[in-house]
C-alpha cells in the first residue's frame, strides 16, 4: 500500500511542480481505466488468498526485496523522467504540438526514448514481485507490456510529426527501454 501510495501522491506533486497547466484530480492516475483497477483488485484477492491458504509463499524474503528494489528504481526512473521532460511531460499522449512542446533527449532521455514508460513497468512488475504473487507477476507482465507496446506507437506517430527527421535520428540511437519493444516502425 505504501509504494501504491507514493506512486500515485508523487504522480500529482511532480505534475503540480513540473506541469500546472495540466494539473487535475485525474493527475493522481487513480481512475486510469478500468482494466488498472481490475488489476489492482486482482492483486490484493490473490495476495489474501495465498496468505491465507499457503503462508509460506509470501514468505520469500529475498524475491520481496528483489520486488522493492524493482519498485524502488521504476519509481525513481519515472519522476527523473518527469522532472527531465518538464512542461513537455504530460499524462496524456498529445496529438498537437504546443508553442513550447520540445523534444527531450537529455538526462534519462539519453538512456530510454520512453524512460517514464520503462519506470513504470518495472515499477508495477515489481508490485507483484514485491508481494510474492506468481499470478499477477505474470499478468501484469504480459498486460503492460502490451500496454506500453500500443502506447509507445501511438506516442511516437505523434513525435515523428512534430519533431520529423530530428525524432527519427534520436529513434535510430537510444532504445525504448522496454524489453522487446522497438517502437512504431518507420519505412522510408
Amino acid at each position: 500500500m505504501c509504494s501504491l501510495s507514493l506512486f500515485h501522491y508523487s504522480e500529482y506533486l511532480v505534475t503540480a511542480v513540473n506541469n500546472p497547466k495540466s494539473l487535475s484530480l485525474d493527475s493522481f492516475l487513480l481512475n486510469h481505466s478500468l482494466e488498472y483497477t481490475v488489476a489492482a483488485l486482482s492483486s490484493w484477492i490473490e495476495f489474501t488468498l495465498e496468505n491465507i491458504f499457503w503462508p509460506e509463499l509470501k514468505q520469500i524474503t529475498w524475491l520481496s526485496a528483489t520486488g522493492l528494489l524493482m519498485v524502488v528504481f521504476g519509481e525513481c526512473l519515472r519522476k527523473a523522467a518527469m522532472f527531465t521532460a518538464g512542461s513537455n511531460f504530460n499524462h496524456v499522449v498529445q496529438n498537437e504540438k504546443s508553442e513550447t512542446h520540445t523534444l527531450v533527449t537529455s538526462g534519462v532521455y539519453a538512456w530510454f526514448r520512453h524512460p517514464s514508460y520503462v519506470g513504470w513497468f518495472y515499477w508495477s512488475i515489481g508490485t507483484q514481485v514485491m508481494l510474492c504473487n506468481p499470478i499477477c507477476g505474470v499478468g501484469y507482465a504480459l498486460t503492460v507490456w502490451r500496454f506500453f507496446r500500443d502506447r509507445t506507437e501511438e506516442e511516437e506517430i505523434s513525435l515523428i510529426h512534430f519533431f520529423g527527421e530530428e525524432y527519427l535520428e534520436y529513434k535510430k540511437r537510444v532504445p525504448t527501454g522496454l524489453p522487446f519493444i522497438k517502437g512504431v516502425k518507420v519505412e522510408l
